[in-house]
C-alpha cells in the first residue's frame, strides 16, 4: 500500500526570518510584496490578529503599530537558499521525494522500515528544525491528497506534536475529513468550492460520499479525481523528475512610475538577461521570446497603455547576447512616450532541452557563444548575481523594486554572513 508523506515549513517566509533574527521569535511578522505593497506570508501571530493575506501594506499600517508587527520585505535569496537546504535533508532521508514548492515536499514513505512511523517523522521533523533552524509538519496518508489533509490538521493540533498519521490509523480520517472545510482540499479552487457549498457539500467528507456521475459532470476528471484520492485511491503518483518548464518570465513591478525611456530599456535588458540566465541553467533554449510594457492599471486618473510582441529565434538560444539584442528590437516597436510605465517582463517561449537540439547546419554558430555565457554564469555564481553581464545598470533606478525593510542575504552572500560574537 503506498504511504505518502507531506513535509510542510510553518509559516516558511517568517520562519525563515527568524533563524536570523531570534527577537522575532514570537512575534507577529509579515513578508510584503515586491515594492513592499501587499502581505504574502504572515507568522502565526499576525494571522491571529486578523492581517489577511494579500492585504495592502498601506491599510494595516495602524495596526502594525499598535501590535509591534515586523513588516519584512521579500528576501528570496534567503528563502530559496534555506529551502533547498530544507529539502536536500529530507531527499537524503527518503527512498524518493518530490518538491512540490518552495516550502512544500512530498516523500514515499511505503518503503522505510521502521515499525513507528510517527516516531521517525518526528525526529526528522526535529533533524531539519536542528540544522535549518526551520520548524515544519507531516501529514501521512495512503495518497497525496490524504496526506495533504493530514499536514494541515497536523499544523494546528499540539497534540499531534506536528505528526498527523491517516495511512496507519484509519479509523481517523472521517473525522479528519469532517473537520476540512472543502475549500481547503488540495486542488479545490474558490470557484469549485462556491458551488460546492451551494449544494451542500461543505466538508472534505461531504465531497468524499458525493455521487461520482454528479463530480464528473460538475467538476470534470480533475474534480473525479481529487475524489477517489479522499477515497484512499491513488490518481497522482510521486513525480520524482520534475516536468521540464514549457517557458519562463522575467518581470517586475517597477518601485514607481517611469516616464523615461532609458530606465525602462534598462529594466528591458536587465529581465532579458536575468530570463537568459534562468533557461541556461535549466539546461535550455528558447524558440521564441515575448516582451511587454505596461502602465499602472490601478491609477484610473493616469493615461493607460499595454503592449506586447514576440519574435522567433532562427536557431533556439539561450545566449545572452542575442536574447537581450532581440528584447531591444521589441522594445522599439513597443515604446510609446507620454505614459508612465509600471511594469516590464521578458517571457522565453518553446522551450527545449539545449541537449536534445537537433543539430543543423547553423549549430556551431548558434554554440559559439557558449564558452562565454560558461564564464558569466560562474562569475556571477561566485560572487553574486549582477557581478557581470552585457552593460553596467545604476541600481538606485527609479524601476527597480522598493525593499526598504530589506534583511541581509545571511547565507548567499560573504559581505552579508552574520558575526557571531564570543
Amino acid at each position: 500500500m503506498p504511504i505518502f508523506g507531506l513535509v510542510d515549513c510553518n509559516n516558511f517566509y517568517a520562519s525563515c526570518e527568524r533563524v536570523f533574527q531570534p527577537s522575532l521569535v514570537s512575534k507577529p511578522v509579515v513578508v510584503l510584496s515586491n515594492n513592499d505593497g501587499c502581505v504574502i506570508a504572515r507568522s502565526q501571530e499576525a494571522k491571529e490578529l486578523g492581517i489577511a493575506m494579500g492585504a495592502p501594506l498601506f491599510k494595516i499600517r495602524d495596526l502594525i503599530q499598535r501590535h509591534g508587527v515586523a513588516a519584512l520585505s521579500s528576501n528570496y535569496a534567503l528563502y530559496g537558499d534555506l529551502s533547498e537546504r530544507v529539502m536536500s535533508i529530507l531527499a537524503g532521508a527518503a527512498p524518493g521525494h518530490e518538491v512540490y514548492s518552495i516550502d512544500e515536499c512530498f516523500l514515499d514513505l511505503h518503503q522505510l522500515a521502521v515499525d513507528d512511523l510517527s516516531a521517525w517523522c518526528r525526529q526528522l521533523r526535529h533533524t531539519v528544525r536542528h540544522w535549518t533552524g526551520i520548524p515544519v509538519s507531516f501529514g501521512i496518508g495512503t495518497t497525496k491528497t490524504l496526506a495533504k489533509v493530514a499536514n494541515r490538521l497536523a499544523k494546528k493540533s499540539a497534540r499531534s506534536n506536528g505528526v498527523l498519521d491517516l495511512a496507519r490509523n484509519h479509523n481517523w480520517i472521517e473525522q479528519a475529513l469532517f473537520k476540512t472545510a472543502v475549500c481547503d482540499v488540495w486542488g479545490i479552487g474558490r470557484r469549485w468550492a462556491a458551488m460546492l457549498e451551494q449544494e451542500g457539500i461543505s466538508t472534505a467528507l461531504d465531497l468524499r460520499n458525493a455521487n461520482d456521475g454528479w463530480i464528473r459532470k460538475r467538476m470534470g476528471i480533475v474534480g473525479l479525481r481529487t475524489v477517489h484520492e479522499l477515497r484512499g485511491i491513488v490518481c497522482h503518483e510521486l513525480e520524482t523528475q520534475p516536468q521540464p518548464k514549457q517557458t519562463t518570465c522575467c518581470s517586475r513591478t517597477f518601485g514607481k512610475a517611469v516616464e523615461d525611456r532609458d530606465q525602462v530599456r534598462d529594466a528591458v535588458i536587465s529581465f532579458a538577461e536575468r530570463a537568459a540566465e534562468k533557461i541556461r541553467g535549466s539546461g535550455q533554449v528558447a524558440s521564441a521570446m515575448q516582451v511587454f510594457i505596461a502602465t499602472d492599471r490601478f491609477n484610473t486618473a493616469a493615461p493607460q497603455f499595454s503592449e506586447a510582441a514576440s519574435t522567433i529565434f532562427a536557431t533556439p538560444t539561450s545566449d545572452s547576447r542575442t536574447i537581450v539584442r532581440a528584447a531591444l528590437q521589441i522594445f522599439d516597436r513597443l515604446w510609446r512616450r507620454g505614459y508612465a510605465y509600471r511594469k516590464a517582463g521578458v517571457l522565453m517561449l518553446d522551450l527545449t532541452s539545449a541537449a536534445e537540439l537537433p543539430i543543423t547546419l547553423f549549430t556551431r554558430v548558434a554554440d559559439a557563444g557558449q564558452p562565454l555565457m560558461k564564464a558569466i554564469d560562474g562569475i556571477n555564481d561566485r560572487y553574486g548575481r549582477g557581478t557581470i553581464g552585457l552593460g553596467i545598470s545604476s541600481k538606485k533606478a527609479d524601476w527597480r523594486m522598493k525593499q526598504v525593510a530589506l534583511t541581509p542575504r545571511y547565507t548567499t552572500r560573504w559581505a552579508e554572513i552574520p558575526i557571531a560574537m564570543i
